[in-house]
């Protein structure tokens, strides 16, 4: 029987670096990089900060003097830790204070439905200093339907993942099966991990501010854009 985690994002903390997302990484973050470089800011809160990859470049490539992640997977803080990084499993909307940049990176907001969406939106808003900026970025309907979905196998000396996705009505469906080795056996662990359709316009609107950047992504060389980049202000 397999077992299941009490996050299904706790499995996926655990494959991430088997599904490609370390390689394309690079190119997303420099949209980020590019935009963070043409403004004045002290503080920066990564909400779904991952293993903490995103603001470790961005530390060392800005010298931000105060940067923190969130995340709700106690696996993935612990990474961010690791490397160095003040980071804390909490929900945002849960968290104190106020900060000059949020960012979202890497599906976070696809991880949200609509109704979660909003509630998200509504706290980044709060979160944000006056003239504050928030940055994410959120996948095609392209990048759903012609990169996301399929099966995909990945293994390691410890590790053999399959992942079986599909895609209808703006819901993304993925089922993660892990095999890990244990001494000379493997366990097996099982999650359906889901991703919503979202578009800017909803950020806009959801969220209260002001659009002021938003860019086509191309991660995979494929004939359309697979994300979009997107930057938003609070203003006073």
């Amino acid at each position: 029987m397999a077992d299941f985690a009490a996050d299904p994002l706790d499995l996926y903390a655990k494959v991430e670096d088997l599904l490609g997302v370390k390689e394309a990484a690079p190119s997303l973050y420099a949209h980020y990089l590019l935009f963070l470089n043409t403004i004045d800011f002290e503080t920066l809160l990564d909400v779904g900060c991952g293993s903490g990859d995103f603001l470790h470049q961005m530390q060392g490539a800005l010298d931000i003097p105060k940067v923190k992640g969130i995340d709700l997977s106690p696996l993935m803080v612990s990474k961010t830790v690791e490397q160095g990084i003040v980071a804390e499993c909490i929900d945002l909307c849960a968290l104190e204070g106020k900060y000059d940049v949020i960012t979202a990176v890497f599906d976070m907001l696809n991880y949200l439905d609509k109704d979660a969406l909003k509630r998200f939106l509504i706290c980044v808003r709060e979160h944000l200093r006056d003239d504050g900026f928030f940055l994410c970025d959120i996948n095609t309907l392209y990048g759903f339907e012609n990169v996301a979905v399929g099966s995909f196998i990945a293994d390691d000396d410890k590790r053999f993942l399959t992942v079986d996705s599909d895609f209808e009505e703006g819901e993304y469906i993925a089922e993660f099966t892990l095999f890990e080795k244990k001494g000379h056996c493997f366990k097996k662990s099982q999650e359906i991990i889901k991703q919503y359709y979202h578009t800017v316009d909803e950020l806009v609107k959801y969220s209260g501010l002001e659009l002021v950047v938003n860019d086509d992504v191309n991660l995979y060389g494929l004939d359309e854009p697979d994300k979009v980049f997107a930057v938003l202000k609070k203003l006073k």
